[in-house]
Parts: C-alpha cells; structure tokens; sequence
C-alpha cells in the first residue's frame, strides 16, 4: 500500500518538472536528401530507418531528386578504428578502444549551410583475451552497432534542432 502511495506521488510530480518521453521529433523541413559515400553502409540504412519513422518526413533515395528536397545530408566519411590501448607484461594486447567516426553537414536547397562540416566520435573500450576470441570478436560487433545506432540517434536529434532552414 505504501509503495503504490509512493508511485502516486512520483507519477504526479514528473509532468510538473517538465518530464517527458521523447517522442518523434519534429523537423523545420518536409523532405531530405542523404548523401553518403558509398550508397549501403550500415550506418546510412540506420539513419534513413530512423527519419522516416518521422510519417511527415520524406526521405528522397534517388538521387535525380535532390531537387526536390529541402535540405541535402551529406555524409562526408564514416569511419571505424580499432586502437590498442593495454598490454600486459609480456607484450600481449589486454585492451582496445573502439572509435566510430562520422562526418556530415546539412545544406539547404539554395546551397546554404545550416549545419557546418561536424564530426561525431563515439569510443567504447573492450577487454581482449585470446582464449576468448570468437566471443570478443562478437562482443566488438555488438558494441559497433551500438554505436552506430547512438550517432544516428545524435544526428536525427542535431537535425530536429534545426528551427529555421532558410
């Protein structure tokens, strides 16, 4: 009983402190273009899955339509390192540092710059054991496509923080 009395009160005082889910956001545009260097990474299907969750967005893939988008993303690399950061005292590798780089910008369609050219890195560290290969191996994959999710999380959020496009 006191418990459900405490998550009462709990759920009553969130909406008053501004708390809220975050939703679908919502973009000073209609429709985009991507620019990607190569046209099928992982991190570009991952990016166009997540703005067109947006209904009112449009999402133009062929590029005789970038005439019509409003704005135009271009993705200028992406790039996946892999660092050794640990040894042990024999000279064996004990840990690495995973990097995942993205650069971008966002133009408009006159040609104007609304998003200068931005990089975002993410890192994750992983312990290495060589008895363990095959599931570090995996573990590395797993914490790649993290990653990749995570900057197409920042840039959809950079993006929805546009308010004026022209």
């Amino acid at each position: 009983m006191m418990g459900m009395v405490g998550l009462t009160a709990v759920a009553a005082v969130l909406p008053g402190c501004g708390f809220q889910l975050r939703g679908t956001p919502n973009f000073a545009f209609d429709s985009i273009h991507i620019v990607l260097p190569t046209q099928s990474t992982a991190l570009g299907a991952e990016l166009k899955r997540r703005l067109q969750l947006n209904s009112q967005l449009q999402v133009l893939d062929d590029p005789t339509l970038v005439a019509r988008a409003q704005v135009v993303l271009e993705i200028l690399s992406e790039q996946r390192e892999k660092v050794v950061v640990a040894l042990n005292a024999v000279g064996q590798v004990r840990e690495f540092q995973l990097r995942t780089r993205l650069r971008f910008r966002l133009r408009n369609q006159r040609g104007t710059e609304l998003i200068a050219d931005t990089e975002i890195l993410l890192q994750r560290d992983i312990s290495f054991n060589e008895t363990l290969v095959l599931a570090k191996e995996a573990e590395e994959n797993l914490l790649y496509r993290d990653m990749q999710t995570d900057i197409a999380q920042q840039l959809v959020r950079r993006l929805a923080a546009l308010k004026d496009i022209r």
